[in-house]
C-alpha cells in the first residue's frame, strides 16, 4: 500500500492513464453514438437500413473529429510544456546569475571592511 500523497510507481501510473483513456474513449463512443441516433431520429422518412448507415457514418464522423481534437490539443500542450521549460530554465539561470553577484558583493564587501579594520 503506497502512504497518502506519495506519486504511484511508473508503471501503476501507465495503466492508470491507460485505464483512464479508455474510459473517455468509450464515454466519447456512447456521446458520438447517442448524437447520432438524435440526428437520424429526426430523419424520419429514412428506412431502418439507411437510418443504421446514417447513424453508423455520423458516430464514425464525430469520432473522427474528436480524434483530431485531441491531437492538436495534445500537439498544443507540448508546445506549451516546451515554451514553459525555456522560460523556467531562463528564470533559474537569472536567479543563479543574481545568487552569484549577491555572494561576490558580499565577499567584496566582507573584503573591504576588514581591510579597513586591518589598517585602522
Amino acid at each position: 500500500m503506497r502512504p497518502a500523497g506519495a506519486p504511484y510507481s511508473g508503471d501503476i501510473a501507465m495503466g492508470i492513464n491507460q485505464l483512464e483513456g479508455y474510459l473517455l474513449l468509450q464515454a466519447e463512443r456512447d456521446h458520438a453514438a447517442d448524437r447520432a441516433r438524435r440526428f437520424a431520429g429526426r430523419l424520419d422518412w429514412l428506412t431502418v437500413a439507411q437510418r443504421q448507415e446514417v447513424e453508423r457514418r455520423y458516430t464514425q464522423d464525430q469520432l473522427d473529429v474528436t480524434e483530431q481534437m485531441l491531437r492538436k490539443v495534445a500537439w498544443r500542450c507540448e508546445e506549451l510544456r516546451a515554451e514553459y521549460q525555456a522560460v523556467h530554465l531562463r528564470l533559474r539561470c537569472r536567479l543563479v546569475a543574481a545568487l552569484l553577484g549577491g555572494i561576490a558583493l558580499a565577499v567584496v564587501a566582507t573584503a573591504s571592511v576588514t581591510a579597513a579594520l586591518v589598517a585602522g
